[in-house]
């Protein structure tokens, strides 16, 4: 009889130490995990700070041995070629213009059937009207008189003042003249250093060659270079 119970009180004590608890808990020091992406980490992005916008290109320093150049006038805007082979004419003006030193003067001097003439910076005052066609930066240029340029329309010429104070041709700092009529400048051949050409706006010149003038040449109504930049 004793020998039973020790029986029955051993399975009673292993049945107990194999039941499972109600209300499992993770074990201390462990953590859940995931494998589940964000869209951060999906979809990384760089944010640079103080971001600048790139610089506008110089077009000036851009310009080739031939420059292109843009002549906004009250009138509309021609676009020329400078000469290669006329370097002194050609940087002076390139200069002139970067600087604005065209920019508001006028053609003070208009033929029909024969040419137009500006770059006097004295068209930008008014009061001396007396003295246009005779300003200019106080300097002139050597003559660039080259075989081959003619006057044909379009042609664009340095003015200069006359063979008898003049005899080496040298050229007027800052004015020139603009052919409107190839017959009507044909003698003029040789004798003025031509610089560029139109290639751009032939009809702004017969626009601006048909102004109303007085009896010296000068436009009853004001035609005005407003810029000169180099086209795009």
């Amino acid at each position: 009889m004793k020998r039973l119970c020790i029986y029955i009180l051993a399975a009673l004590v292993l049945f107990a130490a194999c039941k499972k608890p109600d209300n499992p808990q993770p074990a201390e020091g462990t953590e859940e995990t995931t494998t589940e992406q964000t869209p951060e980490t999906n979809n990384p992005t760089t944010t640079t700070m103080n971001e600048q916008p790139a610089a506008p290109a110089d077009k000036w320093a851009e310009l080739g041995e031939e420059p292109m150049l843009k002549i906004k006038t009250t009138d509309g805007t021609m676009t020329v070629k400078l000469y290669a082979e006329t370097p002194l004419h050609r940087d002076n003006f390139v200069k002139l213009a970067r600087s604005g030193f065209y920019d508001g003067l006028l053609f003070h001097r208009i033929i029909k059937g024969f040419m137009i003439q500006g770059g006097d910076p004295f068209t930008k005052d008014s009061t001396k009207i007396a003295q246009f066609g005779t300003g200019g930066p106080g300097y002139t240029i050597p003559a660039e008189i080259v075989a081959g340029k003619t006057h044909k329309k379009g042609a664009l010429a340095a003015a200069r003042r006359g063979d008898q104070v003049n005899p080496a041709k040298e050229s007027s700092g800052s004015q020139f003249y603009i052919v409107q009529d190839e017959e009507g400048c044909k003698h003029l051949d040789g004798e003025y250093t031509i610089f560029g050409e139109v290639v751009d706006g032939l009809t702004v010149i017969d626009k601006i060659a048909s102004e109303r003038t007085d009896m010296r040449d000068r436009p009853i109504r004001k035609v005005e270079i407003i810029s000169i930049t180099p086209a795009e």
